[in-house]
């Protein structure tokens, strides 16, 4: 008996093996989506400085000069008035080039300071920093870039200058960044 247990467990895998089976042995996805997206490096360039111009002091109060982001019409207040000296005040302007139809940010300074230039010792800070993208009518930080791939901004923001503050020609320097949304 035990050899026939045996004969016939061995005739079922032979069969087992040998059956052909009828399942699908492939399948196919038709349409499968592919791509890329490629960036151009961005370029930012400087076209302008900026620059409050030659400013009159009044009588050692000290006060404020704000040049908005999108003209050279400051407003001043307190003991600080407009002169007509050169230099004439100018918005920091700045052309930006990369990938066009898209968007990109804009990260300002929250201050800067400018120290007179001779002695070393005299600060001013400017802050409250805007931007103003290429015509736009308010205030951004974040822009999209054109058809053919270019934009451009200006910055204005607001100089303050202390009581008896030192006469003087102020320098200094900031960063602008962008980057890609």
């Amino acid at each position: 008996m035990k050899k026939s247990i045996f004969t016939f467990a061995t005739i079922l895998l032979i069969v087992g093996f040998t059956t052909n089976t009828f399942a699908q042995t492939s399948a196919t996805v038709t349409g499968t989506a592919a791509g890329a997206k490629l960036i151009k490096p961005l370029t930012l360039t400087q076209t302008s400085p900026l620059h409050f111009g030659t400013i009159n002091v009044l009588t050692g109060l000290g006060g404020t000069v704000t040049l908005p982001s999108n003209s050279t019409t400051r407003e001043f207040s307190a003991g600080v008035a407009e002169s007509k000296v050169a230099p004439l005040a100018t918005n920091a302007a700045y052309n930006v080039a990369g990938t066009k139809n898209v968007t990109y940010a804009l990260s300002l300074p929250t201050s800067i300071i400018v120290t007179e230039t001779i002695d070393g010792t005299a600060t001013m800070t400017i802050n409250d920093l805007k931007a103003r993208f290429n015509g736009a009518e308010e205030d951004a930080v974040i822009s999209k870039l054109s058809a053919s791939g270019t934009d451009n901004f200006t910055v204005g923001g607001t100089l303050t200058i202390a009581p008896g503050q030192e006469g003087g020609v102020y320098a200094g320097a900031f960063n602008v960044t962008i980057d890609y949304n």
